[in-house]
């Protein structure tokens, strides 16, 4: 009897199986598309054991520890956490054809301006398998097709998920695409297959989204690394202050919005510092400080900084504690430092606090984008669409 040995698929062809599903997906409707992503979830939930199961795989061979291995890792929680994602995005209000603006011309012709999909979504990632099924909810909610270059750490895991979520009835052929992530040349025909890919979301670390925005010959949307800041001003209440710096920087070390320096008001610092710093060192994170840091918390295990450690994202048990004279000089050194991700200011001055900080509800998401065009902040479901306009008549001409 002969063996049938199947021919592996290139990614060209995957990329030209992703354009087709495109204009599937741009005919469902939100009832198609919510429904279908109800049914992932469950099929995620009823598939946790053969998850597990090559996560497993993945564990074993990455040679990763820490904060590393953490975001590789997947567990019965996780697992839950990514069935909830997808319910979160099903209950979410679709933004695909919203009617954003409508007006008539004196002509009587009436123009509209909708949201429509971007079409086809190429994203870049690492070794975080929950992220393979955060951004398939959000391209598939949007109306499009997704093709999906994970981290080699992660090859069994999003294997597995993306073979769960492409079983789902409904889901046209070629909407999900996984691209082989043990070569890098997958990553060199993805940025460069322009008319085929709308679109490149890199999400990683700092090498990665370089080499994708100064390479790429389709356009990209960056997702900036997470040197993430927190000021505590001179009104700060210390308790509050305490709560949220400990959990921003031990909650999940390993994630792009852990807090990674601290700077302190001046007029506080020989009180909080030696403070926080004992309480830091306390929950085993390795604490580096300015000199003002180390004269105040002298006694203490507190590593003297480099220049290099204000650029550094530690993305593990490490922070940075510089001391600072006033707000002014704590904007400056983070307009200087930061990547433009998160920051946040502990602060009783309203004036002060004019910052951001908070759960937007958005659901999943597929990263922060640190840019100005075509959006900023948290990318989620709106962010991945694009707007036309649909013009009205009657049959009017030019005069």
């Amino acid at each position: 009897m002969a063996t049938t040995v199947s021919t592996p698929v290139s990614t060209h062809e995957k990329l030209l199986r992703s354009r087709e599903a495109s204009t599937q997906l741009a005919q469902l409707s939100t009832i198609q598309k919510n429904a279908m992503l109800l049914v992932m979830a469950k099929a995620i939930e009823a598939g946790e054991n053969s998850i597990l199961e090559a996560n497993r795989a993945d564990l074993e061979s990455s040679g990763l520890a820490g904060p590393m291995r953490d975001r590789l890792l997947l567990n019965a929680e996780r697992i839950a956490e990514i069935a909830r994602g997808l319910r979160e995005v099903a209950n979410l209000p679709d933004p695909v054809y919203e009617r954003l603006a409508e007006w008539e011309r004196p002509n009587g012709l009436r123009i509209r301006k909708v949201r429509v999909p971007l079409g086809v979504v190429g994203i870049i990632y690492e070794s975080r398998p929950n992220v393979t099924v955060d951004t398939v909810a959000l391209a598939l909610k949007t109306s499009n097709a997704i093709v999906l270059r994970g981290g080699k750490e992660a090859a069994h895991s999003n294997q597995r998920l993306v073979e769960i979520l492409t079983s789902v009835v409904g889901v046209p052929e070629g909407a999900i695409q996984l691209l082989d992530s043990s070569t890098r040349d997958s990553v060199q025909e993805l940025i460069k297959a322009r008319g085929l890919v709308d679109v490149i979301i890199p999400r990683g670390g700092p090498e990665l989204i370089t080499y994708v925005t100064e390479n790429s010959a389709v356009p990209v949307i960056e997702t900036g690394a997470g040197n993430c800041h927190i000021f505590v001003d001179e009104s700060a209440d210390f308790d509050m202050a305490d709560r949220i710096v400990i959990n921003a920087k031990t909650q999940r070390p390993s994630v792009c919005n852990a807090a990674e320096k601290l700077l302190v008001h001046e007029r506080i610092a020989s009180d909080y510092v030696p403070r926080i710093v004992k309480k830091l060192l306390d929950c085993g994170v390795e604490v580096r400080g300015d000199e003002a840091t180390c004269r105040l918390a002298a006694g203490l295990n507190v590593i003297p900084v480099v220049p290099q450690d204000w650029g550094e994202e530690y993305l593990r048990l490490c922070i940075a504690i510089r001391v600072l004279l006033d707000v002014k000089e704590a904007i400056a050194h983070i307009n200087r430092h930061s990547t433009k991700h998160s920051e946040a200011i502990v602060t009783r001055d309203e004036q002060n606090a004019r910052s951001d900080g908070a759960e937007f509800g958005f659901g999943a998401e597929m990263g922060i984008s640190t840019q100005k065009l075509h959006c900023r902040g948290p990318f989620a479901l709106a962010e991945l669409t694009s707007t036309k306009y649909e013009v009205i008549g009657t049959g009017q001409i030019r005069s």
